[in-house]
Order: structure tokens, then sequence, then C-alpha cells
């Protein structure tokens, strides 16, 4: 049985593969979500390769929007994200926004060419004494983009 980050995070990706065109083809139903543990992106499109990172985060009203979406989302790895921005690589990203029961949804977007690099604020490394000790990741803060979403659904 899976956790609820898990559980969100897939109902997330799912809306997207289900509700959006791809943004570079602009076809239906060509979103497939990519295997577990691939790096920086969580989508791609099966006719012409648009890769794509989603977030899905719960919100306790849907509007005014994007006003209750949170300042900052956990990301993933830092490592791979800063390698990517150093190469000037950036993912597009859908952000899911549901209610804790996902009856309610909208989704947004941020082209790849509107994300800065202060979108991605590092975090921490873990303790010496932790599983993954030095692991360290990142989070997205939306504040910085919140003026560049698009509302798609």
């Amino acid at each position: 049985m899976q956790t609820p980050k898990p559980v969100l995070g897939n109902f997330g990706e799912n809306l997207v593969c289900a509700t959006c065109r791809c943004p570079r083809c602009k076809r239906s139903k060509t979103l497939k979500r990519l295997p577990p543990g691939f790096k920086c992106a969580d989508l791609i499109c099966d006719f012409c390769g648009f890769l794509g990172q989603v977030k899905t985060c719960t919100i306790q009203g849907l509007d005014p929007l994007p006003g209750v979406l949170p300042s900052k989302l956990l990301g993933a790895a830092w490592g791979p994200q800063k390698e990517r921005m150093e190469s000037a690589i950036y993912f597009p990203l859908f952000l899911v926004a549901a209610t804790p029961n996902l009856k309610v949804s909208a989704i947004y977007y941020l082209s790849a060419d509107l994300q800065p690099p202060d979108l991605f604020l590092p975090r921490k490394p873990l303790s010496a004494s932790a599983k993954r000790a030095g692991w360290c990741g990142f989070l997205y803060d939306l504040d910085a983009v919140r003026d560049r979403l698009v509302r798609l659904a």
C-alpha cells in the first residue's frame, strides 16, 4: 500500500496525462508517465519526445488561485537539478493543486524558458546519521514565479 505522498504524486501525473495536450506538438493523449526514479522528469510525449515535470500539492480551497498555492514545494535531488541548470537544461513544470480528498483540482503550467535559477532552492544535506547521509534535495520557490504560472484546467 502506498503512503499519501506517492498517491498524491500519482494522482497529479495521471491527471496531467489524461487532461493536458502536449505543450510542444499540441496532441492530446500523448503524455505518458515515465518510470519512477527518472531524474528531473515525470512525463514524456510519446509522439514528439517532450519531457515535463509534475508537482502535486494539496490546498484547502480553489478560489482565488493561484493565491492559495504554497510558497514552496519539495523538489527532488539537488545534484541532478544543479547539473542540468549549469547546462541550461530546464524541464517545463506542471503544478497540480488539489483538495485533500482529490475531488477538485487545478493544473498550472510553467514553461522552461520562464524558470529563473532562483526558483530552485537547495536544502541542507541530510545529517551523517541519516539513512541517506549527505543527500541533498531542493525546494521550488513558487513566489519567484507566481506571476508566470498559466492555469490550464
